[in-house]
């Protein structure tokens, strides 16, 4: 018995002259009779004509504006084609093939009933579906392709390698040869180089001699002009220092002889017996005290500075406050020249970072040799101080001549300029 895809010869006609008549009946505008032939084709053999019936009644009633029953028939297409996929192969096709064709149809339904969602869903299940069969269609020709390509190239590389084995056989004979001639030259070029270094250890020991010779000869030369610079700085600082020493002792003197003042007042209170007239000079003079002890650690401080600047650097850093050693500097460099010339005048401006200033507990210090650093920043003043005054002799109309110094912490540096 003829049967089309497992089913009677007579079946499979019949269904097919229904499924062919609903299609005619559709195009023509005539849904009601098409879906009736729609119906016959699905009753009569519902598994072979089933998914194409559904889809053509899913058509129809997109037609007639019927959005919920188009989505139904169209649903049951796809519905078929996902699960029944042995069965469509066995008629030679890709179950694929048909997802990939309704999908969009289902999309646009669900687009004209406004869920978005499911029609991007459907939408994006026809393009992966494409892409799938497109690439697979492509595989095999790549396949195809890449067959007869690996022959190719395969007789290539046997050629390739038979020609590379002879080139390789000369290339081992010629590298022999290169190499034992190598090993002469080679041979050769060791024995003179050898020679020749000998001669010039011998060369270089000698010049090495000179140069330590000439290298201790020029630290001690160093170490002299740098004691001799030192003391001439400290020629350029004795009138200042001077007249900075001369301050505190000033303060200290005038503080005694009101102490001692004092002292005898409150003597004569004692014997009054007026203990709170007694108390209260009693006061004053523990102040005056304070003062004395004041400008004397600051007249002590001062001579201090005198013997480290003059005396040999120790190469060791020390916690140091940056801001009142520039300061110190500012105004013994500045009473210094005034010294030498009394003509000499001009305004001083400092502006130190107080986070550089250090409390009773030396927090704000920072670690450095205060002898180096010293002596740079008393050049600088210098240099300015004469700059300054040069400028005032020239003539300059309404030059007031000014000195600033400023210290300023950025990050782990600290800039001092002047």
């Amino acid at each position: 018995m003829t049967t089309v895809a497992g089913l009677p010869f007579e079946d499979a006609y019949l269904a097919s002259a229904n499924k062919l008549l609903a299609d005619i009946y559709a195009a023509k505008g005539d849904n009601k009779t098409a879906l009736r032939y729609y119906r016959l084709a699905v009753i009569k053999i519902p598994d072979y004509w089933v998914a194409a019936a559904n889809e053509g009644m899913a058509k129809v009633f997109q037609k007639e504006g019927n959005l919920d029953s188009a989505l139904l028939y169209a649903r049951r297409a796809l519905i078929f084609y996902q699960t029944n996929k042995k069965t469509v192969q066995s008629w030679g096709e890709n179950s694929n093939y048909f997802i990939a064709e309704i999908s969009p149809f289902i999309a646009d339904l669900y687009k004209a009933n406004g869920q978005l969602d499911s029609a991007y869903k459907y939408l994006h299940l026809s393009v992966s579906l494409k892409d799938s069969l497109y690439n697979s269609d492509k595989v095999r020709q790549f396949q195809t392709l890449s067959f007869n390509e690996e022959a190719r190239l395969q007789q290539q590389e046997q050629q390739r390698r038979e020609a590379k084995q002879q080139y390789d056989t000369k290339i081992k004979m010629y590298g022999l040869i290169g190499i034992i001639t190598g090993f002469i030259v080679l041979a050769i070029v060791l024995y003179r180089n050898n020679k020749h270094k000998q001669k010039a250890n011998s060369l270089l020991q000698s010049q090495k001699q000179e140069i330590e010779t000439t290298l201790r000869e020029l630290k001690n030369t160093q170490k002299q002009l740098i004691q001799s610079e030192k003391m001439a700085s400290l020629g350029e600082l004795t009138a200042g220092i001077a007249h900075e020493i001369q301050n505190p002792l000033n303060f200290v003197n005038n503080f005694s002889e009101v102490s001692n003042e004092l002292i005898s007042e409150m003597v004569g209170e004692v014997d009054k017996g007026n203990t709170e007239e007694v108390k209260v000079i009693a006061k004053d003079v523990q102040q005056n005290l304070e003062k004395i002890l004041h400008h004397g650690k600051r007249a002590d401080a001062i001579v201090k500075g005198m013997l480290q600047h003059s005396t040999s650097s120790s190469g060791v850093k020390e916690s140091t406050d940056i801001n009142k050693l520039a300061d110190e500097y500012l105004r013994l460099a500045y009473h210094g020249l005034r010294a030498k010339d009394k003509s000499f005048n001009a305004t001083l401006k400092t502006d130190y970072d107080e986070s550089l200033s250090a409390d009773k507990e030396g927090i704000g210090n920072i670690d450095i040799i205060p002898q180096d650093i010293g002596r740079v920043i008393l050049n600088l003043i210098t240099n300015a101080f004469y700059a300054v005054d040069e400028k005032k002799r020239s003539g300059i109309e309404n030059y007031e001549p000014t000195v600033s110094v400023s210290t300023k912490k950025i990050n782990d540096n600290v800039f001092i300029s002047v």
